[in-house]
């Protein structure tokens, strides 16, 4: 499906890249991370394509909830928001690389940004689905040693019920419009 004339910029490879790749004739970064390695460039080809064709791009996020309402990103709108939410994620969460953190959120627009800014830091992202009860986070929680929680409101209240017992556990973080007592707020610090 073509979504605008300037489709060939963007192009995807075709299916003998991945060929040349799988026979190892194409040389494969020993060290690779999608967020500066894909995205981050495909933000600069959207500029370049911008600048020199005056194209618009498909988005490269474009989430639709069950009322209609949508947000659309573009390459360089998600990579800098996932640059704000990875500095959110090593300053006042405090996150190292290879620190775990635990995310259990629907699939909002949050859940993604946390995805890509788990990605550039090294934070390690273990998802989890919202229909885990308070005894499901706490083995979660136990097992992993995640130093941070990621959840809505709708979660906190189990998260706080078990919090005590998970001695790894220093941040808490929620995904709401309102405010949380021991929580940090992705909303306001981001």
């Amino acid at each position: 499906r073509l979504f605008h004339q300037y489709h060939n910029t963007f192009a995807p490879l075709n299916f003998s890249d991945y060929e040349a790749i799988s026979r190892c004739e194409q040389e494969v970064p020993e060290y690779f991370n999608f967020a500066s390695d894909v995205l981050d460039k495909w933000s600069q080809i959207e500029k370049v394509a911008f600048l020199t064709l005056n194209a618009i791009s498909n988005p490269a996020l474009w989430w639709i909830n069950g009322k209609g309402d949508e947000m659309k990103w573009s390459f360089e709108e998600l990579g800098f928001l996932s640059q704000k939410v990875a500095n959110m994620l090593s300053g006042p969460c405090g996150l190292q690389r290879g620190d775990r953190v635990l995310v259990i959120l629907p699939r909002i627009p949050e859940w993604w940004l946390l995805n890509v800014a788990c990605m550039r830091t090294g934070v390690i992202i273990i998802p989890g689905t919202t229909q885990l009860t308070a005894q499901d986070i706490c083995y979660r929680l136990l097992a992993s040693r995640a130093k941070c929680i990621i959840t809505t409101d709708v979660l906190a209240p189990a998260v706080d019920s078990v919090a005590s017992k998970c001695q790894f556990l220093k941040t808490k973080l929620i995904v709401s419009e309102s405010g949380r007592a021991e929580w940090l707020n992705f909303s306001s610090l981001l």
